[in-house]
């Protein structure tokens, strides 16, 4: 590659990580390589959901990966109208009732994981190299303003090197530990604490109960099962319940939080010597029993759904403390290894697609050489921040307005979630992305 101006290794192969290479390969002048801690790049879990504002970026990415992904998408039509996206029932009673329909300005994208996961390596570039097997151990960034490489080093013992960092290696991010180690080294004291207190998963005080649903097997039982054709949402107190199809119709994702109200409700706080762990595996097998025995008490439509259920698995759902920085030097943290968030806005995967095009928009911009790019990750980091831990804030608000904990009439409650949460629609990063061009631009 001719004129490089610098390399750019990325630590992590999910959603982040290639949207952010996918996002640079409209830059010729900067090298990337991604390094996968898996022996593949593959995605777990089930669905994910992508709002109009995240969409929007990731249609910047060329109108084939745009058409790709709608191909993919259930049941979706873009639109700038008001539809309903979402179904609200109170349903931890025999009979349950409608509460409200979700309005949005455009509609939830709803994937399967791996769907959604194998457009972006599909559209990788030929001139990204990537690697698999590669989890990291450390990395060593030579003192500023030096320019020498960073040296990357791996579980496998082998090293390799890079001009800027990413990691995209989500929630335990090695390369998030390695960083605020660095920071504390400047620091003392409580200063020093405060910085290392924020390399370890939180656990959020939540538990996810997630599955894949045969909708065959499910319209055998309910043909007109609303699951089938639209996104419900089931409250109880303590509890509730998410379903949707995705894969075009052939699966209905199915899953169930139950939340411990005094850690959601502590979560975020500075201290955290009052939080508990989570006692045993994060991520863990269940039988159809006890995937569906939480459950129990639930209306009709959710009996239903249960009985379809043949296994599953519960996540114990972590979070990450707001950190003091996003980057550092010449590294940068980008969706889960910066601000893991509760699952209640469907909009960690959209907050790890608005971090990787806003940072390789800034890397990209003409202004940023080898010696600027700390500014450009200050840029980032001064932008985005503060943006993704008011989202993070909001998902867990929504989490406790779902469950029923929040002291708020059912009367009230669709306007209260609509009003947390129409930042996903009614917002776009185009606003951001302005200031940080009118930024670098001013100092080219």
């Amino acid at each position: 590659m001719a004129n490089v101006k610098f390399k750019i290794a990325i630590c992590g192969g999910g959603v982040g990580g290639l949207t952010l290479a996918v996002a640079l390969s409209k830059y010729p002048d900067i090298e990337v390589e991604v390094f996968e801690a898996a022996k593949c790049f593959t995605e777990i879990g089930a669905g994910v959901g992508i709002w109009p504002r995240a969409f929007k970026v990731l249609r910047k990415l060329g109108a084939d990966l745009e058409q790709a992904l709608l191909s993919r998408a259930t049941d979706y039509e873009w639109t700038e109208e008001f539809v309903p996206s979402m179904n609200y029932r109170k349903s931890d009673q025999s009979d349950g009732a409608e509460l409200f329909k979700l309005m949005t300005k455009g509609d939830l994208m709803r994937f399967h994981r791996a769907d959604f996961h194998g457009v972006l390596l599909s559209y990788l570039p030929k001139s990204c190299k990537t690697h698999s097997g590669k989890r990291l151990v450390s990395y060593t960034q030579p003192t500023l303003p030096s320019n020498s490489p960073i040296t990357l080093t791996f579980a496998d013992g082998t090293t390799a090197s890079c001009d800027v960092l990413v990691g995209a290696d989500g929630i335990k991010s090695p390369v998030r530990g390695c960083m605020m180690r660095e920071i504390a080294q400047n620091l003392s004291g409580e200063a020093a604490t405060a910085v290392l207190s924020c390399i370890d998963p939180i656990w959020s005080g939540t538990t996810a109960y997630r599955t894949l649903i045969c909708a065959d097997k499910l319209r055998a039982l309910q043909p007109n099962h609303r699951a089938l054709r639209e996104a419900t949402m089931y409250l109880g107190k303590d509890v509730f319940i998410l379903a949707y199809p995705i894969s075009q119709g052939r699966y209905i994702n199915f899953a169930g939080f139950i939340l411990c109200a005094d850690l959601v409700s502590t979560a975020y706080q500075e201290d955290t010597s009052h939080r508990r762990p989570f006692e045993g595996q994060w991520v863990g097998e269940l039988t159809a029993k006890e995937f569906t025995d939480p459950f129990e008490g639930f209306e009709e439509d959710v009996k239903l759904l249960l009985e379809c259920v043949e296994k599953g698995t519960l996540w114990a759902v972590h979070t990450v403390k707001h950190l003091p920085t996003h980057c550092y030097g010449r590294v940068a943290l980008l969706g889960d290894a910066a601000h893991a968030m509760m699952p209640f806005q469907g909009s960690g995967a959209g907050q790890s697609v608005e971090d990787a095009y806003f940072l390789a928009t800034v890397l990209g911009h003409p202004s940023t050489t080898l010696e600027t790019v700390p500014r450009a990750l200050a840029v980032y980091d001064k932008l985005r921040r503060p943006f993704s831990s008011d989202v993070a804030l909001r998902s867990k608000l929504n989490g406790q307005l779902c469950a029923l904990q929040e002291d708020v009439p059912l009367s009230k409650l669709g306007e209260t979630l609509t009003k947390n949460w129409e930042w996903a629609w009614l917002s776009e990063l185009d606003d951001t992305l302005e200031d940080a061009m009118k930024i670098l631009d001013s100092t080219s």
